[in-house]
């Protein structure tokens, strides 16, 4: 292996204040609007984007604005009052008198969109025009990865968000990403086990940022109320709680909280809030019910993240297959099966357990019920974790299923890449059909 755990934590972990696609297109609309003279307002936002990202931002809440959504309003924001110095934290300093500006901005038609049908992987260009000045970002790979800053057809490499953000860290992650295709389960193992203090830290700061947004999603009445209305079942006594209720519980309702807008940062894992998430939240669960160790808990955790990437890494980091089902439902099953004291092959087994299950579960944009998704799989991945450490692995002969859990992830890699290409762009057609159908111009 030529990289570390750090490497991993560094450029697949973050906090990240609301879901990462807007995020990605506010980030790249204040790094453009950064470079304009101060105090000047831009006049037209255009915006050219990836498939995936379109998809995803579509119709999901912009954390700070009272639930609206929005591609264009993303960037007004972002423009208008967004601060690229924080990266995909970048809406939070935001208030209501910018989102009320940035809606009137929209409404006058000053931001276009362009999708870029026959792009794969991650992309957003934005271009400002503002009285004779013109300036453009653009993003690529990773949703803070600004590769490119211009001014007035002048580029720009000695701007801090480009040397902070740019291609040094988008070779890194096209480098690391290669890596992780190629790991074996024995190495991701060995790779937890070199998880320091400081790294322990790191990994714990985001178990309690996510579990901020469950609590946030339980108290209040938070987009689809997944988390919650599964919390009053239990009280009804119409389902038993168990450590697989509980995982449901409590990434559910952040799920709830985040896809709402809350006004919360979640630990991203892979460049997913959702699957942060995912990745944390059902270790988190499982750990409070075997009453294991703030050390053990962490080092789970990173086990978590680890497998996540390593997933990511064959699937890409936008697809037509749900991730937070087979990615990091995938890692939080190998973490738990860690926890409960599964050997090496039953981490691999519960991890080819999940894929098999949740295979087919496909991503239709990022919106309130993916809190369902999660809720399904914060639950399988604990079963497919006991399953495993009982004895229950899906055999080869199943399905995508490979002859080991590294061969079955390059098959749901296989089927994510090239199988679900069509069926990306039947997700995207029905969905732009939806909204002609009820705005008609």
């Amino acid at each position: 292996m030529n990289f570390t755990v750090k490497d991993i934590l560094a450029l697949e972990v973050a906090p990240a204040l609301g879901c990462t696609e807007p995020t990605a297109i506010a980030l790249g609309a204040a790094a453009a609007a950064s470079l304009l003279p101060s105090k000047r307002d831009p006049d037209t936002i255009n915006l050219w984007l990836d498939p995936n990202l379109f998809k995803n931002g579509l119709a999901v809440a912009i954390p700070g604005t009272g639930g609206k959504s929005g591609l264009d309003l993303a960037a007004a924001i972002g423009a208008l009052a967004g601060d690229a110095a924080l990266g995909m934290e970048v809406l939070m300093p935001i208030t209501d008198g910018d989102v009320l500006r940035a809606a009137q901005f929209v409404e006058k038609g000053k931001v276009k969109i362009h999708l870029m049908e026959n792009h794969r992987g991650l992309f957003v260009k934005t271009v400002i025009q503002s009285d004779n000045e013109e300036v453009v970002s653009q993003i690529e790979v990773l949703h803070d990865n600004i590769t490119i800053l211009m001014q007035n057809g002048q580029t720009i490499t000695d701007h801090p968000f480009y040397k902070k953000e740019g291609t040094h860290k988008k070779g890194n992650a096209t480098d690391l990403e290669k890596a992780l295709k190629e790991i074996s389960m024995d190495e991701i193992l060995e790779l937890m086990a070199t998880l320091d203090d400081a790294d322990l830290e790191f990994i714990e700061k985001g178990i309690e940022m996510n579990v901020a947004l469950a609590q946030h999603g339980l108290t209040h009445a938070c987009g689809l109320q997944v988390g919650s209305t599964l919390k009053r079942l239990e009280q009804k006594g119409l389902v038993n709680r168990d450590m697989i209720h509980d995982a449901r519980v409590l990434t559910a309702a952040a799920g709830d909280a985040r896809m709402s807008g809350a006004r919360l940062p979640a630990m991203s894992s892979a460049g997913s809030g959702n699957h942060g998430l995912t990745a944390i939240l059902p270790v988190k669960a499982v750990a409070d019910h075997l009453a294991i160790s703030r050390n053990d808990l962490c080092r789970a955790v990173g086990l978590s993240h680890i497998v996540t990437a390593c997933i990511k890494a064959h699937t890409g980091r936008l697809a037509a297959i749900c991730a937070c089902s087979v990615a990091a439902g995938a890692g939080a099953a190998a973490a738990i099966a860690w926890l409960l004291k599964g050997a090496t092959e039953e981490i691999g087994a519960a991890v080819e357990n999940i894929i098999e299950d949740l295979a087919g579960v496909i991503c239709d944009g990022a919106k309130n019920s993916c809190a369902l998704k999660l809720d399904t799989a914060a639950g399988t991945a604990v079963q497919a974790a006991l399953f495993a450490v009982n004895g229950l692995n899906v055999k080869m002969t199943d399905g995508i299923v490979g002859e080991s859990p590294e061969k079955t992830i390059r098959n749901i890699g296989i089927l994510s890449s090239q199988g679900m290409v069509e069926t990306d762009r039947v997700i995207l057609k029905i969905m732009l059909d939806k909204i002609l159908a009820n705005h008609p111009k």
